[in-house]
This record gives structure tokens, sequence and C-alpha cells, in this order.
């Protein structure tokens, strides 16, 4: 392993590559020994980096499939720690950068600083925040820049002159919401959409990166026209589904290609 590679911030791999394949899982499902085998085969896929979501009890930005898988790993005791205590065993097998994307309550009851210590410890770049308002975040920022994590905002095509605000706190990316619903939803409009990340080119010079709603091959190579990353979530918690680690790469592959 490339020691240099584990220490790869998440705006390295933007300025490395033309365009950037972001995926998401839900840890610990189907089974937490499941996560620790895909995530030993990261570097075998097509993917720059990988949002690993904790397992929450009302994922609030969540559409049907990713909240039922969520739901099932709770149930099945997958815990912040059990997923803190994973990433720390196997962090020196993953050269590609993880980012969590966890709900602030559960940060909050761990309490802020204990869980930014984990997440140094297990090798975070970049954490996002569903839940977490511009108002509040102030403090959170703050400390995630001072362990060189970033805070990735999400801004949505209803942020409005909110969006300028949102951006000045976050790192990384932007998490630009492509759709006006929940994860799986349908996308707005081609127009709206171009639109949209212009708006956010004027503001911001982080990269932009474009999530919900892209859900097969075709969706992901016209969004790499608008943006400079595309992120798939509800796609590849489906092919979870399976429990099989060759399909889900070859899946992930076929997506990105």
């Amino acid at each position: 392993m490339n020691e240099k590679n584990l220490d790869k911030k998440i705006i390295d791999i933007f300025r490395e590559k033309e365009k950037v394949n972001i995926g998401y899982i839900v840890a610990g499902y189907p089974s937490v020994d499941f996560t620790k085998q895909f995530l030993q085969n990261l570097d075998n896929t097509a993917l720059d980096m990988l949002e690993v979501g904790i397992p929450y009890s009302d994922p609030i930005a969540d559409g049907k499939l990713i909240s039922q898988a969520s739901f099932l790993a709770s149930e099945a005791g997958v815990t912040t720690d059990t997923i803190f205590n994973l990433l720390t065993e196997i962090k020196n097998d993953i050269s590609k950068p993880l980012i969590f994307l966890i709900y602030y309550n559960l940060i909050f009851a761990y309490g802020i600083d204990e869980f930014i210590k984990k997440c140094c410890e297990a090798n975070i770049k970049g954490i996002i925040i569903p839940d977490l308002p511009y108002e509040e975040a102030f403090e959170m920022s703050e400390k995630l820049k001072e362990n060189n994590i970033a805070l990735i905002p999400l801004v949505s095509v209803t942020s409005g002159n909110r969006m300028k605000k949102i951006i000045s706190q976050g790192d990384g990316f932007i998490y630009a919401i492509g759709s006006l619903g929940v994860t799986g939803s349908k996308q707005v409009d081609l127009p709206r959409l171009e639109s949209f990340i212009n708006e956010i080119r004027e503001v911001s010079d982080l990269p932009v990166s474009l999530g919900f709603g892209i859900k097969n091959n075709d969706n992901v190579n016209t969004m790499r026209k608008y943006a400079d990353g595309v992120i798939v979530g509800t796609s590849i918690v489906e092919f979870l589904e399976k429990n099989d680690v060759a399909y889900l790469i070859q899946k992930i592959n076929e997506l990105f290609k």
C-alpha cells in the first residue's frame, strides 16, 4: 500500500481526475462482514471515493430502499461504534477516501470531540450531515477543519439565497441534490439542472458532485456533462441485496464505465 494514498484528501481526487465517481453504501448492510469484504476490495471498483452511511432510525433524506437497509442494519445491532471499529481495523487496506453520511443526532449522542477523534483514527476524509442546518454548523465545521476532515455541504435546487451561506462552511466538494425529493427520486429537468449547477459555480470554486435520481450508466454519463463528480446511492444499495461482493463490484463498474 502506498502510504501517500492513505493521506490523500478529497479535493486531491478532483484535482487529479476529470470526472469523479462516488458511490454510497449502508454500513453493516446486508452484514458487517459483507461491508468489510467490500471495503477491502474497493480498489477493484471504478469508484474514486465512497460514502459510508451510518444506520439511523429516522433518515429524513433517504428514500424507501435506503431507509429499509438502514433499518435492517440497525435492527441487526450495527452502531456507530461497530463501524468505527471495522474501519479502524481495515483502514490500511483502503486507499480511496471514505466519507461518512451521518445524521447529527448520532454525532451529538457520541460527543463531537470524541466522534471526530474516532473519525481521525478510522481515516475518514469527509462528513455529510443532512440534518445539520447552516445556522448550527459552525462549531462542527471549525473542529473538522482543525482535523483535516471535509464538511461536505448539501445544496438543492430549492436552496435559493441560502446557497452561498451553506457552501461557505463547506470543504472537499459540494453535494448538489438534483431532485426535489429523497434519494431515488426523479431528477429535475436538464435545463433546470444546468442552471442549478451554474448558480453553484457562481458562488464557489469547490468541485460540484451531483446526486439523487442517478440510477444507471446513461444517467451517469449525462450528469458528467454538468458536474465534476457523480454520486450513485440507491442503485448500489439495491445491488447489496444480493449479498455477493463480486456481483456488487461488477455492477458498480458497469454503472461508472
